[in-house]
């Protein structure tokens, strides 16, 4: 245990460093260096920094616990991830940069009017505060829960050790997000983003020796030959067309999944806040891209350990009960002793992250959306910036408060997440990609969506969630909103109403990167090529 807790140490302390010297001298008095990292993100950064900020241990722990569930099908939340990162890079990033904007509300206001700014402002803020922020707080305790094993050391229940790691996780997050700015955290994701594919990639070729051992072979490729000998059902990522949560089924892939990685990876305030700070529209073209290629491999340390964890909790008669205890005890069981601290730092990495930057955002959001547009338009720079770090304090207290009461909801991290940020994310991303797409709306149309879309998904969540999928209720409520603001388009355009101009403001230069097209191509054969092997046409059947 001493050893473990060193090289923790070790680790964290050194990407800490790290940070501080890549950033020492930057000037953050101004709000596009405090918020943007000055505008100068290169794309490996980027790229880094977005997959590190979807990643933490909400996803190690809640998509391994459902595919120890019901098998392979949540991959699709990673595989098709990549689809939103070519929209991103071909379709959003190029516009959002035109705007030189901050905040996707901002844009938002620009399109509409300052009211849809306003609503939209509170709505993603109510978001990251109750729901996203907890979830990855109570996540990350979870996991260190399991690895230190903190209530046995200090003699408390479960639900005291995961109270103590929240405040530990907030604490430390709260340094980078608030006293570093964006780019402390976005170079931190980078240094954490290569230690997470070492130590996440690292897993399941030890849970495969371990099976292979437990199944009486030598090791790995035993390992791998009696999961698919005996579990290929539990690696076939095709499910009915009926099933319901944490399951995906296959028409969901193709109709409301899409639409969830583009509201996720095209409007999410905490992933287009790295785009917004690139140096140049070819580095963000570069950053999404390489994600994508990251985001398709995520199933091998997402996905496939939960599967492996069903198979050797089977064989050894200690099955979890719980499907947010599989992966802790799966990284528990087989990660050496010598190496475990490092997994732990950077899982830590992780998880400090997403909650940094989703900290980050909510600054952002709350400085420059709602104090600099409706509280004190003639704030100075410094007085923003200072605006920003004391909200980040009293936001990272609320959600270290709301964080651990996620421990009373067992459905599953990863289902009870993405099912609250559709309620709320899914509306942004209609209104923002309909404003792109029709020239003639008028500001109300944005309320509209977000009036109807909360009223009629929420009706759903009530009344119908044990009933049909929650991406079917995606998939027919996002076309509905769309054909509404087609209907609204074309009567505003009728009765006379100028058409709307994106305005380029010169905030840097957009010249695309001329691989784009190519890169996008090979990424969506990657895509049906791993479809293709789990399922019955592979080692699925």
């Amino acid at each position: 245990m001493l050893w473990t807790l060193v090289t923790f140490i070790f680790f964290t302390v050194m990407v800490a460093v790290i940070s501080y010297v890549k950033t020492k001298g930057d000037d953050q008095t101004t709000t596009e260096g405090y918020f943007l990292a000055g505008r100068g993100l290169p794309g490996v950064v980027i790229a880094g920094s977005l997959l590190l900020t979807n990643l933490s241990a909400e996803q190690l722990v809640g998509t391994n616990g459902q595919t120890w569930s019901i098998g392979m099908s949540p991959l699709a939340f990673e595989v098709v991830a990549a689809v939103g990162l070519i929209a991103l890079a071909l379709f959003g990033a190029p516009r959002y940069l035109k705007s030189g904007i901050t905040t996707i509300p901002e844009l938002i206001g620009i399109r509409y009017d300052r009211s849809a700014k306003l609503w939209f402002s509170i709505a993603y803020i109510i978001m990251y505060l109750v729901i996203q922020i907890p979830v990855i707080l109570y996540s990350g305790s979870l996991v260190f829960e399991n690895i230190f094993n903190v209530s046995g050391l200090l003699g408390l229940t479960k639900f005291q050790a995961v109270v103590i790691l929240c405040v530990i996780i907030s604490f430390i997050g709260s340094i980078y997000a608030i006293f570093g700015g964006l780019k402390a955290v976005a170079v931190s994701d980078t240094v954490n983003g290569v230690g997470l594919l070492i130590g996440g990639l690292m897993i399941p070729f030890l849970a495969f020796h371990v099976l292979g051992k437990a199944a009486g072979g030598n090791g790995m490729f035993d390992g791998v030959r009696y999961l698919i000998d005996t579990y290929p059902e539990k690696l076939n990522s095709i499910a009915p067309i009926d099933a319901l949560p944490p399951s995906v089924p296959w028409l969901t892939v193709i109709t409301g999944l899409i639409f969830l990685e583009f509201q996720a990876w095209c409007t999410h305030q905490s992933f287009i806040q790295r785009v917004l700070a690139a140096e140049n529209l070819k580095e963000t073209q570069k950053g999404a891209l390489y994600c994508a290629f990251l985001k398709i491999i995520g199933f091998m340390y997402l996905c496939l350990p939960g599967v492996i964890a069903y198979a050797l909790f089977e064989l050894q008669g200690d099955q979890v009960s719980l499907m947010d205890e599989a992966y802790p005890q799966l990284v528990a069981q087989i990660v050496p002793t010598p190496i475990m601290g490092f997994f732990a730092a950077v899982m830590f990495g992780a998880i400090l992250s997403s909650f940094n930057s989703v900290l980050n955002s909510i600054n952002t959001m709350f400085t420059m959306d709602i104090y600099k547009d409706f509280i004190n338009p003639k704030a100075s720079q410094e007085k923003l910036v200072k605006v920003g770090k004391n909200a980040g304090i009293i936001f990272a207290v609320l959600t270290t408060i709301v964080g651990p009461l996620v421990y009373f909801f067992p459905s599953g991290l990863k289902t009870f997440l993405d099912s609250l940020v559709s309620l709320i994310g899914m509306p942004v991303m209609v209104v923002v990609f309909g404003g792109f797409l029709f020239h003639y709306l008028p500001g109300k149309s944005a309320r509209v969506v977000m009036i109807f879309h909360y009223i009629t998904y929420g009706i759903y969540l009530i009344a119908f969630s044990n009933t049909f999928h929650y991406l079917y209720a995606v998939a027919v409520l996002v076309p509905i909103e769309f054909i509404y603001l087609y209907i609204a388009n074309a009567r505003n355009k009728k009765n006379g109403a100028p058409r709307w101009e994106q305005e380029d403001v010169k905030a840097v230069d957009l010249t695309p990167w001329k691989y784009r097209y190519v890169v996008s191509a090979i990424i969506l054969v990657c895509i049906i090529a791993v479809y293709i092997a789990f399922s019955p046409l592979g080692i699925g059947a």
